[in-house]
């Protein structure tokens, strides 16, 4: 069982603004098969960690264009299922107006690759239907843009909401082991015993 991890780069774009980021990626099975977590922005990079592995599915944690950008070319590339909340639609169609998921992620529903179970946890506020995936065997979370080192994913902008995040952050992941590894969307990883003492100044500053 493994976690790999790959760091690519490019731009995010909503509400009128493009922004330069650089995005976490998340392999997680074996030698034989992965979950590929966030499709964003680099089709080549991705699918030479992937190797000559299997892909189960293309997880979207959430539909932003900087993690789905090129879901759609890594799914076709290698036959895979591309996964999505369906209340995630009006962001996907901003990006991939001519192309839907070929499943959702529901809360609670068990993806597996390699030997390793993931559980869907259900986190809007970043976006209406964004989704963490919590390997409790390898003791990690990823958390796609929902929880990140020192605060929530922001919630300035279209379809999010700052008091829906703190609420989906309280209730579904700072109750998750204190040495639940935090893998997340972009920057470094972090612990739910390193984040849980900060949630009342998170909500003191209101972002």
């Amino acid at each position: 069982m493994s976690v790999d991890h790959v760091v690519t780069s490019g731009t995010f774009s909503l509400d009128g603004g493009t922004w330069d980021v650089d995005n976490n990626v998340w392999l997680v099975g074996d030698e034989r098969e992965v979950l590929v977590i966030d499709a964003a922005h680099d089709v080549e990079k991705i699918a030479a960690a992937v190797g000559d592995r299997r892909v189960i599915a293309v997880v979207c944690t959430h539909a932003h264009d900087d993690h789905v950008n090129q879901a759609p070319a890594l799914a076709d590339r290698f036959s895979a299922p591309i996964l999505l909340n369906p209340a995630e639609a009006p962001l996907w169609k901003m990006t991939h107006p001519d192309r839907k998921p070929d499943g959702e992620l529901t809360d609670g529903q068990r993806l597996e690759a390699g030997g390793v179970a993931l559980q869907v946890l259900t986190t809007p506020g970043h976006s209406p239907g964004s989704s963490c995936l919590y390997a409790a065997d390898l003791g990690t979370v990823f958390t796609g843009d929902t929880l990140f080192q020192g605060g929530p994913g922001a919630t300035g902008r279209s379809f999010s909401d700052f008091p829906t995040i703190i609420d989906s952050i309280r209730g579904r992941l700072l109750t998750l082991p204190g040495d639940t590894v935090v893998r997340t969307g972009h920057g470094g990883s972090t612990t739910v015993g390193a984040e849980l003492p900060q949630l009342q100044e998170w909500i003191e500053r209101g972002h």
